[in-house]
């Protein structure tokens, strides 16, 4: 039985190998590497793939689920966070790149209508490849990725109208107004759904289905979720995408968001790879070739202007330079939403022919060079703020005198002020620490300076806010921000301006290990292997290991600089010879219940540790624990008994805690 899907999936599948394989060796990113598949694969090269229909459903599933781990990962504290984002530079910037389009476009000639349609085109970005990039870089929660977020989520919104709008636009007379009003209407009905079931709904039907234990019956509920969602959004007249990300967001808000996004990765990472696979699909290889000049001029223009755009929009939140530049260049590219709207623009008589093909070639360039300028965007923002601009502009707008002049010499500075950050200053501000807080979302820092914390708005890569901070009087400086770029060159700033000064720094990333001792860090604390350490020493008292030898231990990892969990051939001399002296032993408890045999009765009397081998070592009665209990205390009902033994012995003394016998093997591994 021939399937054409099956025959295309594997044709897709081989052909990303060796694409892959190859991209790997030079270094090409796999988001670039899965779009040049799509390429060699489409009609316009190789021609080995046909059922191009079922691939592009299968992509569509790929940006569900993207767009889903990302609402997942995401929270709706965290989405209150960024409105200014999605409510302020988000309109700035589409609105200003239509106008860019709307002109370029009335400059060669072509009707208003035609004109405006180009400037909805060009207004939308990639919400698929910018988050995924945001993602594999880990830069979702810095300042230029959330307001990226912002921006895009507002675009995802934004396309709804735009699609009303295209019919007035081809000169067709329907009732824009009441359509609008209506959508908005259902808008709010979603958003309204969305809220109840993230408080009530979805906890509840998942703490039910957890229960069961069944991870298959787990698995199907969160892809129902997922489709359900944004099966309701689509209904709607809303995107797909935007449905996605608001079921990922409702199951944010309960404590099985984690099991949740294990679970889902794999399946997002396959149907993710056919969207951008389909992307390369249509790229007209032949016409690019035969107009190479002006869509590589076109493309370079639509980046350049873009990235402007979008910058400026990122600027009136009052951001500094160096945040805005990321942000615009992470915008720069035109989005795969436009390909929606530019079908609707053909069937309504707005593009044909060469112009449809030019727009396709130019967006899909935007889209291949979007990795490219994204991992050049650190080094592009550097290279600018070496230029003479001023420093009101270099800094923000948002930095405050006052509290520069009550900083106190021999200081603590704490750049960034989440969890680790916000924990930091609690107990510097416990132990009598003088200390100052660098952060860059402006909300934080009004908030915490009303509740008198020590905080100013500021971006710690540049100069003049460490400065600000009193950098060369500081005695520590901890970086714990979410930006491994910005954190290199906090680090390289931190040690120029004080070679003196105590630079510790939060990484979550093993790679960022060496750079960063080398660009100047005293101590460098990474997130992987200090939880690797914690559930090492948890283990070691579980074998009840001395603690003398474990605080040892720990000292002489961290020392070394983690090399024994590294890999890397580095024994820890301290720990070579300890032992394991009561391996054979177990610990238990037991509750005593009403009608258990050791009940009213005194721990001399039962003669535990003579008759059964089995050492009472607490008590636990109510809210008292009472360690080494007397001989003589008489056991009471309901009464905790921790007790120590060997397996066998403890198995052996069951029935004399409960009514039952034993009925587990208890074995030590």
């Amino acid at each position: 039985m021939h399937i054409p899907i099956l025959t295309d999936l594997v044709v897709i599948f081989g052909l990303s190998l060796v694409v892959l394989f190859v991209c790997h060796k030079f270094q090409v990113p796999v988001t670039v590497g899965f779009i040049f598949t799509g390429i060699l694969a489409g009609p316009h090269v190789l021609a080995l793939v046909r059922a191009i229909h079922e691939v592009e459903i299968l992509a569509e599933i790929g940006v569900i689920l993207l767009l889903f781990t990302i609402g997942v990962e995401f929270s709706f504290a965290n989405l209150l966070q960024i409105r200014q984002s999605v409510l302020v530079a988000g309109p700035i910037q589409v609105v200003a790149t239509c106008l860019a389009g709307i002109v370029l476009a009335w400059q060669f000639g072509r009707s208003w209508g035609e004109a405006i349609f180009i400037g909805f085109l060009l207004s939308l970005s990639s919400t698929a490849i910018v988050l995924k990039l945001l993602q594999e870089r880990a830069e979702v929660d810095t300042p230029h990725g959330r307001t990226s977020l912002g921006v895009l989520i507002f675009q995802d919104i934004v396309i709804v109208p735009m699609m009303l709008f295209v019919p007035l636009l081809a000169g067709a007379s329907e009732n824009i107004g009441v359509s609008f009003l209506v959508l908005l209407l259902k808008g709010l009905v979603i958003v309204s759904l969305v809220i109840v079931s993230a408080k009530y709904v979805v906890p509840q039907a998942l703490y039910q289905i957890a229960r069961t234990g069944n991870r298959e019956l787990f698995l199907i509920s969160i892809v129902l979720i997922c489709a359900a969602v944004a099966w309701v959004t689509a209904q709607a007249g809303l995107s797909l995408a935007l449905g996605a990300f608001l079921a990922g967001l409702i199951v944010s808000e309960t404590e099985y968001s984690h099991q949740a996004l294990g679970n889902i990765l794999p399946f997002r990472d396959v149907f993710a790879s056919f969207f951008f696979i389909s992307i390369g699909m249509l790229l007209d290889v032949n016409f690019l070739l035969n107009h190479q000049v002006v869509i590589v001029l076109l493309t370079l223009g639509v980046l350049l202007s873009k990235a402007v755009l979008a910058g400026a929009a990122a600027l009136a939140l009052k951001f500094p330079l160096r945040t805005s530049i990321l942000v615009g260049l992470a915008l720069c590219q035109v989005g795969e939403f436009s390909f929606i709207l530019s079908k609707v623009g053909v069937i309504k008589g707005l593009f044909s022919g060469d112009d449809y093909q030019l727009f396709l070639d130019v967006t899909i360039l935007t889209m291949v060079l979007t990795p490219l300028v994204m991992a050049l965007a650190p080094r592009t923002a550097d290279f600018i703020l070496r230029w003479p601009l001023p420093q009101r502009l270099k800094i923000g707008s948002h930095l405050t005198e006052e509290i520069g002049r009550s900083i106190p010499t021999d200081h603590l500075i704490i750049v960034g002020y989440g969890v680790n950050g916000r924990n930091l200053a609690r107990a510097a501000k416990t132990g009598g620490i003088p200390y100052v807080i660098v952060e860059m979302n402006p909300e934080t820092v009004r908030r915490e300076q009303e509740g008198g914390q020590p905080i100013f708005y500021g971006d710690a890569t540049q100069e003049e806010i460490l400065i600000h901070a009193r950098i060369k009087e500081a005695r520590i400086i901890v970086v714990v921000i979410n930006d491994p770029a910005a954190t290199r060159r906090i680090v390289t700033l931190a040690h120029r301006l004080n070679p003196q000064v105590y630079i510790i720094v939060r990484t979550r990333y093993l790679q960022e290990l060496q750079p960063l001792f080398e660009l100047g860090a005293s101590d460098v604390v990474p997130e992987e292997f200090e939880t690797s350490v914690e559930i090492f020493t948890l283990v070691l008292k579980k074998y009840l290991v001395d603690r003398n030898e474990i605080e040892r231990f720990v000292t002489e990892v961290r020392a070394n600089g983690y090399l024994v969990l590294r890999g890397i051939s580095k024994e820890v001399d301290s720990f070579r010879e300890v032992g394991f002296g009561l391996r054979d032993f177990e610990i238990s408890t037991f509750r005593l219940h009403d009608g258990a045999p050791l009940v009213g009765k005194s721990l001399a009397a039962i003669e535990l540790r003579k008759k059964y081998g089995v050492t009472v070592l607490a008590i636990r009665r109510g809210v008292w624990m009472l360690p080494n209990p007397d001989p003589d205390m008489q056991l009471l009902s309901n009464d905790l008994l921790i007790v120590m033994g060997t397996p066998d012995d403890i198995c052996k003394s069951v029935p004399l805690f409960t009514d039952r016998e034993c009925s587990l093997n208890i074995v030590r591994k």
